[in-house]
């Protein structure tokens, strides 16, 4: 195996497995999956809080119809609502609720004690995590870290 197909496989588990820890956390506290919080926080940092469903589901990097599947269990839980466009009743919005907004604040606080506990072995000192991040950005297609970081 060239060293190219190893290191993209060892990247591969390495997701696997921080999923599996911040949805373990997620949904023993908060009753939601990691893919629930992206959805939450992309449309928390949006303009109003909502965002067309097609925008979210690119921001995202799914389909529509998948959006529309992880929109479904938020709806019904009250944390994301449906709003027509009522200029255009083909275009839907995502919207947060009030209760969603509050919700995605204390799951944003449960996702950066499992980002702090995964990073918190001393290799990731002196430079270790600036690294990986700028790594992991270049393999986003060369998307920079926002400022702030790093």
């Amino acid at each position: 195996m060239n060293d190219a197909l190893e290191a993209s496989l060892r990247l591969v588990r390495a997701q696997s497995a921080l999923v599996k820890r911040f949805d373990g956390r997620l949904a023993s506290l908060h009753g939601v999956s990691l893919a629930d919080l992206l959805i939450l926080l992309h449309l928390g940092r949006a303009e109003g809080g909502r965002m067309r469903r097609v925008d979210l589901a690119q921001a995202l990097g799914l389909t529509a119809s998948g959006v529309t599947r992880g929109l479904i269990p938020l709806e019904r839980i009250g944390l994301v609502v449906r709003e027509p466009d009522p200029r255009d009743a083909r275009v839907a919005y995502a919207a947060l609720t009030d209760t969603g907004r509050e919700r995605l604040t204390e799951m944003l606080g449960t996702a950066e004690e499992v980002a702090a506990d995964v990073f918190a072995a001393p290799r990731w000192a002196d430079g270790g995590f600036d690294l990986l991040a700028d790594l992991l950005a270049d393999l986003e297609g060369g998307r920079t870290r926002p400022p702030g970081h790093g």
